[in-house]
């Protein structure tokens, strides 16, 4: 009878001590988010499930577009979401139009653009604006996405460098969620641009340096909570880690400048 009686005392103590460490609700968060996060979250969301026990299940896709992954997309279809993270413009559009609750709108981090080519292939200088016109005109290909960063190169960059003509026939649009350090390794594109984030989350190309402050465009990401969230607790604790120096410190590691929450 003792022996019976310890026994369910060790028993219930261990249910109190499991009770005290496991969270109470394990939440499973929809997230939608660009690619210029990729490299950075292989680390904080096995981190982040750690200490909270929720699992976060994310969409891939470029801020702009029109592809079945862009986040636009997505977002008009109706996926799934409790939090997106996407380019700030974009995303302001998006509260615009009532999707997101606008007093959860925070900045996390700053994007710029970069420069990789193939691996075996030399790796040009584009330390200069004179330097990165060269290396585009010398590359027998040029990629880059649809998203915010192709936006831009489409856009701006080519006609500052008077290259728009040139740039036509080597280009190579990348559609939807696939990360242009991709399509260079796989040998589609010689040289890419994107946001220096998503090129450094390819090891099997070589980077060749951020585009020059003079003809460089930043972008912040921001992220925001749906209005229909179904786990806004969970998506704001999210939100609150991803400022925390541990987080900051791997932005910083994976090619991204953090800022603080707007």
């Amino acid at each position: 009878m003792h022996y019976l009686k310890m026994t369910l005392s060790t028993a219930a103590v261990a249910c109190m001590m499991t009770a005290t460490t496991l969270p109470a609700h394990a939440a499973e968060i929809h997230v939608l988010a660009t690619g210029a996060l990729s490299a950075a979250f292989k680390k904080l969301v096995p981190a982040f499930e750690k200490k909270t026990g929720d699992h976060l299940i994310i969409a891939w896709g470029p801020s702009y577009g029109s592809s079945a992954d862009a986040l636009p997309t997505r977002i008009r279809n109706k996926e799934a979401m409790d939090l997106c993270f996407m380019i700030g413009a974009a995303l302001d559009g998006q509260i615009q139009q009532g999707v997101f609750d606008p007093a959860t709108r925070a900045d996390l981090a700053q994007s710029r653009v970069g420069v990789a080519v193939r691996a075996g292939l030399p790796v040009p200088d584009v330390s200069s604006v004179e330097k990165l016109r060269t290396a585009l005109l010398e590359a027998r290909s040029v990629a880059f996405s649809e998203g915010a960063s192709g936006t831009f190169i489409v856009n701006t960059l080519f006609p500052k460098l008077g290259i728009v003509e040139q740039m036509k026939s080597k280009s190579v649009l990348i559609h939807g969620k696939e990360l242009v350090g991709t399509a260079i390794e796989r040998g589609e594109a010689d040289l890419g641009l994107q946001q220096i984030s998503e090129l450094r989350a390819i090891a099997g190309i070589q980077f060749a340096g951020p585009l020059p402050d003079a003809v460089q465009n930043p972008n912040v990401i921001a992220a925001a909570i749906a209005r229909d969230a179904k786990e806004r607790k969970a998506a704001q604790g999210l939100i609150d880690y991803l400022r925390t120096a541990e987080a900051k410190a791997i932005f910083e590691s994976t090619g991204l400048d953090p800022v603080s929450a707007r």
